[in-house]
Order: C-alpha cells, then sequence, then structure tokens
C-alpha cells in the first residue's frame, strides 16, 4: 500500500480548498515540510492521517484518492443494473444501483458476479393470490444454504434474507417483471429474468 495517495492529489485538493502548506500542517499537528514532501513525492502521510488529511481537505477518503472532490448530479439510476455484495466476515447484504466502493469488516467487497441458477439451485415461482410464491430447492445447513433472494424491477427492489437451517422460501410481489437474484453462499450469486403474465394474457 505504498501508493495509496498521490503528492498531485494532496496539492490539488489543498489549494483548491484555499490552504497553504503551513495551515494544512497546523490542522494535522505536523511540520510544514512534512506537508512538502507529501506534495513533492518525497514521502507519503501515515496512514493513520489519511481520515484527518481528507476531512482537513474537505473530501472523503475515496476522494483523496482519486485526487478530486466527487459531485453528486443526481443522475437518476434504474435499479436493474443493481450490484449486490456480501462481507465473508459478517455476512453483511449490501446493494447498490450501480457500482460502488463498498467495504464491510475492514474489508473492500467486490461486487457480485450473476449466473443462470442451475440444477442444484432451482427457482420455483407460484402465484398465491395476489403474490408470488418463490422457493430455491436447495439445502439450508450451516455449511451450504442461500443466503438471500431479491427482486429487482426500474424503480424498486425487494430482499429477503433466508438463515441456515430454516426454509429457502417468500413470498415477493413480483408485479410485471424484472430480475429475480438467489445467493448461495457456497456457488455465489444467480439470476433469473421474471416475466409475470396479466391475467388477461392467460
Amino acid at each position: 500500500m505504498n501508493n495509496y495517495v498521490t503528492a498531485g492529489a494532496i496539492k490539488a485538493l489543498r489549494e483548491k480548498k484555499g490552504l497553504t502548506q503551513n495551515q494544512l500542517a497546523q490542522i494535522l499537528n505536523v511540520s510544514d515540510k512534512a506537508v512538502s514532501k507529501w506534495e513533492t513525492a518525497k514521502g507519503l502521510p501515515d496512514i493513520t492521517l489519511i481520515e484527518p488529511l481528507a476531512a482537513a481537505l474537505g473530501v472523503s477518503v475515496p476522494e483523496l484518492m482519486l485526487g478530486e472532490k466527487v459531485t453528486n448530479n443526481n443522475a437518476s439510476a434504474n435499479l436493474l443494473r443493481a450490484k449486490f455484495y456480501v462481507c465473508p466476515v459478517c455476512g453483511n447484504v449490501i446493494y447498490a444501483s450501480g457500482d460502488a466502493l463498498i467495504s464491510c469488516c475492514g474489508i473492500t467487497l467486490p461486487a457480485l458476479e450473476a449466473s443462470e441458477p442451475d440444477g442444484e439451485h432451482e427457482v420455483k415461482i407460484e402465484t398465491v393470490e395476489d403474490e408470488s410464491f418463490i422457493t430455491v430447492s436447495h439445502s439450508m445447513t450451516k455449511q451450504h444454504y442461500i443466503s438471500f433472494a431479491a427482486f429487482a424491477t426500474s424503480d424498486r427492489i425487494q430482499l429477503v434474507k433466508f438463515y441456515p437451517e430454516g426454509n429457502a422460501e417468500t413470498r415477493m410481489n413480483l408485479r410485471g417483471g424484472g430480475y429475480l437474484y438467489v445467493y448461495c453462499n457456497r456457488h455465489g450469486l444467480m439470476k433469473k429474468k421474471v416475466r409475470l403474465r396479466r391475467k388477461t394474457e392467460e
């Protein structure tokens, strides 16, 4: 981790913030010579200074590492492009409406890549009243189980967490259609396209 932040990034963000090297040094309780070394690539700030440095420059840690402030243009997001992240330590399930920098338990998580369900992970969908009953034919032992199911459309997402020794089944409102995801703790994420027929089409 010898290039976690660049000299150019520190200098550019400091100047954009309107701070002198001396002013930044005073905020961080370091010498102005230390700041000068950072900006001339003759040294790096101690890793413990990264968060205080980012705060002093008015940016997040990822922005500090990128060397520029990220502007939120409030771009609309299509949840059909949802990305799922699972922490291997605590099992936390996180989703985002696109690529994101996600970390949990001190680990940066990669986005899960989805494949088609196979025979070992057969997904059954039955209509029950005005909902759909979803069942995943799979063992649910503590060593091998389905962790969650999620259904994504362009404007919403439903997610249901499953637990070992329970049943991998749930009810969801699969209105219209979208993508149904299931996640196996051994075989990863699977995705199935769903299009429910309206009663007038049956």
